[in-house]
């Protein structure tokens, strides 16, 4: 974690999950000032901090769902929307996840935080705003100026 008040944030918010009926699925491992083991939740309230919250931690939720398009508009309930991965093996669901999901990217067979830095990296909703990545860093360090001239002018 970035440093120990991050950390008792996100241990605030496991034990907040687990108070209100979500199970956690891995040994809770707190080290030092600041390292947190991987942390994997079931069964969290939708309101809960650990589940509709950015952790920027290594927290995982297991969620069921019925449905493929109830899986997606999970995730569309957040007021976030960085990125998204999706395991499927079947293109109809990976093409109505890049057109449904409301996030910045949307990762097919791979973890929602892969990235590249030629890739443009960034989120939608509260997630920030702009891209990352070669191009917008070009762009950012970039001044466009405008010049006309009236020919007809001699």
């Amino acid at each position: 974690m970035i440093d120990s008040a991050a950390r008792e944030k996100i241990l605030g918010w496991i034990k907040d999950a687990e108070s209100r009926g979500g199970r956690l699925l891995t040994p809770l491992r707190v080290e030092g000032s600041s390292l947190l083991g991987p942390v994997l939740l079931e069964n969290v309230p939708p309101d809960c901090p650990a589940l509709c919250e950015e952790a920027f931690a290594p927290l995982a939720i297991l969620q069921s769902y019925d449905s493929f398009p109830e899986a997606l508009a999970s995730v569309n309930a957040s007021a976030f929307g960085l990125q998204a991965g999706v395991f499927t093996a079947d293109v109809r669901k990976a093409l109505l996840a890049f057109e449904e999901l409301e996030v910045g990217g949307v990762m097919i067979g791979q973890t929602p935080t892969f990235r590249a830095e030629n890739m443009p990296y960034g989120g939608v909703k509260d997630s920030g705003f702009g891209r990352e990545g070669v191009r917008y860093a070009i762009e950012e360090m970039t001044e466009p100026r405008c010049l006309v001239i009236n020919s007809e002018l001699n």
